[in-house]
């Protein structure tokens, strides 16, 4: 098989969650770009409708869907919209999620906020792919891509809850991997510190010089970066490829503290 035809997507149909920005809107357009029919889910409607224009002018289809990831119902409605409109599923990527930030200060937790970043990061993830998976089976082709973080494996104050969370998606691709097999494949990528808006809320010229002095490819990454990835395991180039955990981090660890 030649290079172009390992990473065409044409004919395959693409979900990706929290698509009205940084890394799910960069997924979503490089997915396109390789000629997947996409749909553009986020909480921000009129986010999601742009990525989706976007999407579009590579000369493919693309739907935006409004979802609120810690609702189940929405998460049925995201699923029923792509069958309706596509009448299949082959890529799902899922990105939605949130918390950390240095704020989760141990002491201060509540059971609220710890269900509630559960449901976002973790929950989500897990009944998609229960939603997803009988569509994929049926069409021979499945690709699941979970985005965790490098919090999962490392440690920085106060982030209990989001780095517990992102570890739960680690383990969690790995036994979906081993059950949805062989039609589908499970795999994560685990961004380090990547130039995003969640980033910039917290980023100071001092914490970035402390990241880039433990980054051996001494910049931050770009959305672009963790869309490759993601390009890499939704396509036939990553057939033989599942249960995997890619840290993509410009080698090193980026730590808030």
């Amino acid at each position: 098989m030649k290079i172009a035809e390992q990473y065409d997507l044409k004919g395959k149909i693409a979900i990706i969650t929290g698509a009205g920005d940084g890394i799910g809107k960069a997924s979503a357009l490089k997915l396109a770009e390789a000629g997947a029919d996409v749909v553009c889910s986020d909480l921000d409607i009129e986010k999601a409708r742009e990525t989706a224009k976007e999407a579009a002018e590579f000369g493919v289809k693309a739907l935006a869907v409004k979802c609120n990831v810690t609702i189940e119902e929405d998460l049925k409605n995201l699923v029923d919209e792509t069958i309706k409109n596509f009448g299949k599923v082959n890529i799902l990527v899922n990105n939605a999620g949130g918390g950390g930030g240095g704020r989760e200060k141990l002491e201060e937790l509540t059971l609220e906020y710890i269900t509630f970043i559960y449901k976002l990061n973790v929950f989500s993830i897990f009944t998609l792919m229960k939603l997803c998976a009988p569509y994929m089976r049926k069409d021979n082709y499945g690709s699941i891509i979970n985005i965790s973080s490098m919090a999962s494996n490392m440690v920085s104050p106060n982030m209990s809850v989001y780095g517990s969370s992102k570890a739960a998606i680690n383990q969690l691709t790995k036994y979906a991997a081993l059950d949805l097999g062989p039609e589908i494949r499970v795999n994560a990528i685990g961004p380090g510190a990547i130039k995003t808006k969640a980033l910039a809320s917290v980023l100071t010229p001092e914490i970035e010089e402390k990241m880039l002095a433990k980054t051996p490819v001494k910049r931050l990454g770009e959305v672009n970066d963790i869309a490759m990835g993601v390009l890499y395991f939704a396509s036939p180039a990553s057939s033989w490829t599942s249960g995997q955990i890619l840290f993509i981090n410009g080698g090193g660890i980026q730590e808030l503290d």
